[in-house]
Order: C-alpha cells, then structure tokens, then sequence
C-alpha cells in the first residue's frame, strides 16, 4: 500500500521514508515514556528537517491521529462486532469497557477520540465508521426498550472520554472503570 498524503496523493518515495521515520521515532519516545511528541525533538532523533516533520504533521494533535491509525480501527472493529451481537446492551457494555480501556492506556489516542475536528481525512473516516456501528447498536438497544430513545452515538463517545478523563485525574484505581461503566450503562437506561 502506498502511503498518501492529506490531501490523498500518493507521497514520493523518499517523502514516504521520511514519514515513516518520523512516525517511527514517535513512538520509540511514546514507548520511552515520553509522551510530550516535540516535533523539533522527533526532527532532530529522525534525522530530518524540522520542515519535513510539519508537512507530514502540521502538529501534535496530526502527529497523535496517525500514531492512533491502528488502535482506531481495533475500536471500529469491536464497535462492528458489538453492533452484531445478539444482545445489543451486553455488546454495548463491551465495547464500552474496551473503548475506555484502549483511551485509558493512551492518551494520545484519548484526545483524538475526543477531538472535535480531525487534522487527517482517515481519522475523519474512522470516526465516522465508528458513529456508524455504534449508531447501528444503539437503534437496536433503543428498539428493545434497554437504552433511552435520546441518545446517539457521539453522546456516547463524549460520555466515553468523560469517564476517561475522570479516570486519569483520579486515583487510577481499576476498580473505578467499572463503577463509572456501570453509572453510564444506568444512565442510558429509559426513563422509568
């Protein structure tokens, strides 16, 4: 697969390397605990110009959505296979704990679920396959009367990266995800 820019074009072969190895150096920093992404600093490690790092990535929220590619799609998949589940609130309960453990463990991949705009077409169409499933798992929960008819799926990811957020400023106790899962899950039951 070639890689493409932003705009879609496929990238030249040298531009291409760069972009890997920028991305490369990205996330050895991430896996050696620094998760602050300098571009200046990712530039200097990937042996680049500083230019070169900003046309690939005009800046670190871009640089993030590409590092989150891959953890993305694991969600859409599992939003996929929750949307098929024959029990549409226990898959709703899944894909919410999974949601919240994938942006729990990374909160490069907390702030690009919770962006409001997109710096990359692709994570603009993960988004959106993901509104799509869960869109799709949320009308079968509303037609079997478990969840409650003024709920949509960007109120759930919002609600998502609500608890996550609540999460990292806490205490980090794992015992607190469950809680606040449960709290959510009661809280998208209909009015009785």
């Amino acid at each position: 697969m070639t890689p493409k820019s932003e705009q879609g074009q496929a990238l030249r072969a040298d531009a291409a390397r760069n972009r890997a190895r920028v991305l490369r150096v990205a996330r050895e920093r991430l896996a050696a605990g620094d998760d602050s992404l300098q571009l200046n600093a990712i530039a200097r490690l990937a042996g680049v110009g500083v230019g070169t790092v900003y046309r690939h990535f005009p800046n670190r929220h871009a640089l993030w959505e590409a590092l989150s590619t891959e953890r993305f799609q694991g969600l859409v998949d599992e939003a996929q296979a929750a949307a098929a589940d024959e029990d549409a609130l226990a898959g709703l309960h899944r894909l919410l704990r999974f949601a919240l453990l994938e942006a729990s463990d990374d909160s490069g991949f907390a702030a690009v679920l919770e962006s409001a705009s997109d710096a990359d077409a692709q994570t603009a169409e993960l988004k959106a396959e993901l509104d799509g499933a869960v869109g799709r798992l949320l009308d079968r929960a509303r037609r079997d009367g478990a969840i409650r008819r003024d709920v949509e799926a960007d109120d759930v990811r919002r609600l998502l990266c609500g608890i996550e957020h609540a999460l990292r400023s806490g205490d980090s106790d794992p015992k607190r995800a469950e809680v606040y899962l449960g709290v959510l899950i009661e809280g998208l039951r209909p009015p009785r």
